[in-house]
């Protein structure tokens, strides 16, 4: 706890508690803001999990259900909870974190390292992600909606496997500090658009 308060000082942050599969936390979360800072400039969704692995035929409702409540639902719950606070801002941006793993170009690719894995779950989810931030930059006019691939960066998700956390976040910091004419409705990584 000590040094997530002192970051947290040496940012000028506060920790807002939220866990996107309960509407009672987000709607609470977005009322601490409202009630602290009343308004927000960028709203990132990051929340994920990998979800069950192993053989497809062990799968089942619940577990697909699990997935997508953090990877999907809950984007929706928290966006709707924090666009009036965003609408507040001049220049509102949302960034959701999908992957690479849910592009059908990019698991079908073998010279891309998401054509070695096989994540049913996960990969669903985030092609569902991509889909859902194209969709809401189509409808959110007001609003600039993207998504970034921060790609296999070495965190504990990922085993500790890949590119460093600040490689892994130049895409999702591209895309939060984008003027008033930067782009809607993108997928990319730290190299650029990226394809479905």
């Amino acid at each position: 706890m000590f040094c997530l308060v002192r970051w947290t000082r040496l940012l000028h942050a506060r920790f807002v508690q939220i866990d996107v599969t309960d509407d009672a936390s987000v709607q609470s979360a977005a009322a601490d803001v409202a009630a602290h800072e009343g308004t927000i400039d960028v709203l990132v969704n990051n929340a994920g999990v990998l979800g069950k692995v192993g053989p497809v035929e062990d799968y089942t409702a619940a577990d697909v259900s699990a997935v997508l409540d953090v990877n999907v639902v809950g984007i929706v719950r928290v966006t709707h909870a924090f666009l009036p606070l965003l609408r507040t801002s001049p220049n509102p941006v949302i960034v959701n974190v999908s992957s690479g793993m849910g592009s059908f170009s990019m698991t079908q690719d073998p010279a891309r390292i998401e054509s070695q894995y096989a994540l049913p779950l996960y990969s669903a989810s985030k092609a569902a992600a991509t889909m859902l931030t194209t969709q809401y930059a189509k409808e959110l006019k007001d609003v600039k909606v993207n998504a970034a691939d921060p790609g296999q960066t070495a965190t504990d998700f990922t085993g500790g496997l890949g590119h460093s956390v600040a490689d892994g976040a130049e895409s999702i910091v591209t895309l939060a500090t984008i003027g008033p004419d930067g782009p809607t409705g993108q997928f990319i990584d730290r190299s650029g658009n990226l394809p479905w």
